[in-house]
């Protein structure tokens, strides 16, 4: 009997000095032959900041706000996650071949190491951004429950590694910024998760606004209601409870979590958040970018 190897928790391997999950590395190679299209719509963030919400607020927006056909893949399917490789599972490559055009698509790549052809193609971008505070509680959640990242340790030595850029897709400073710089020169929609949190329906008539479409206001109020964080939840299509357990364990902690701002306050401690805020002060200076880290 042939024993499988055991394919959880890889090391992260570094690709041009960024961190990645093992198998999105390997997924790098075959990326280079990716050809973008004029009408693709690219959505990038860092992790946990809000990908999947706004994957389903673009695909209800391609599909009319019809609740039928929004259903008709998991999320990761309508939405090809082009970086994507673990076991068992097709590659994003792999699902973008069987996707039609107008193709949405999603990232967290940061710049070095997206696909040149997208910025060729002038292929319009909407970023979504959330505070670094949330960002790094919900990235500990997710690092103990999705098995493809290294084993995360405690909430204390993973926050010094995400201070550190030392987890996948490497610094979440880099990564804000370098987009926010390309959006002065490049068709990028910045979006930030807490303004959608704070008021969806205006946030969601921005993304309409840049991709060139118009709904009925009943259809907006239906896909604001839809892609509520309650809703989503219980949706099997969006909360990944489709992937199989040893790729991602809910008993450990659910994909959706929270979906709240603020809640790195009952997590953070005091000498934790004062650090925090140190170092934050010293990697952003001479940003523009305002970050609201409670509603």
């Amino acid at each position: 009997m042939e024993l499988v190897p055991d394919t959880s928790r890889p090391p992260l391997q570094y690709v041009k000095g960024i961190p990645l999950i093992k198998y999105f590395a390997e997924a790098l190679g075959p990326l280079q032959n990716f050809q973008a299209q004029s009408d693709d719509l690219l959505i990038s963030t860092y992790p946990k900041s809000g990908t999947t919400w706004v994957s389903e607020i673009l695909d209800m927006i391609y599909q009319g706000g019809d609740l039928e056909k929004c259903r008709r893949a998991p999320v990761f399917i309508r939405v090809p996650f082009l970086e994507f490789k673990a076991p068992g599972i097709p590659t994003g490559m792999e699902v973008l071949k069987d996707t039609p055009a107008p193709r949405i698509i999603k990232t967290h790549l940061p710049l070095a190491l997206l696909p040149q052809t997208l910025l060729d193609q002038k292929v319009k971008v909407v970023y979504v951004a959330r505070n670094a505070k949330d960002v790094a509680v919900s990235y500990y959640h997710f690092y103990r429950m999705a098995k493809v990242h290294p084993d995360p340790d405690t909430w204390d030595s993973f926050l010094e590694k995400f201070m550190a850029g030392e987890v996948s897709y490497g610094s979440w400073y880099q990564h804000v910024r370098e987009w926010w710089e390309l959006s002065h020169t490049h068709p990028v929609l910045y979006l930030f998760y807490e303004d959608m949190k704070e008021n969806p329906k205006r946030e969601i008539q921005k993304i309409l606004e840049f991709v060139g479409r118009t709904l009925p206001e009943e259809t907006v109020d239906l896909i604001t209601q839809q892609t509520s964080f309650k809703e989503m939840k219980k949706n099997p299509m969006v909360n990944y409870t489709t992937i199989p357990p040893d790729i991602m364990d809910h008993s450990v902690s659910a994909f959706m979590r929270k979906g709240v701002a603020g809640d790195w306050k009952t997590t953070f401690t005091v000498a934790q958040n004062e650090r925090f805020d140190a170092h934050y002060a010293e990697k952003m200076a001479g940003c523009s970018l305002r970050f609201r880290t409670h509603l």
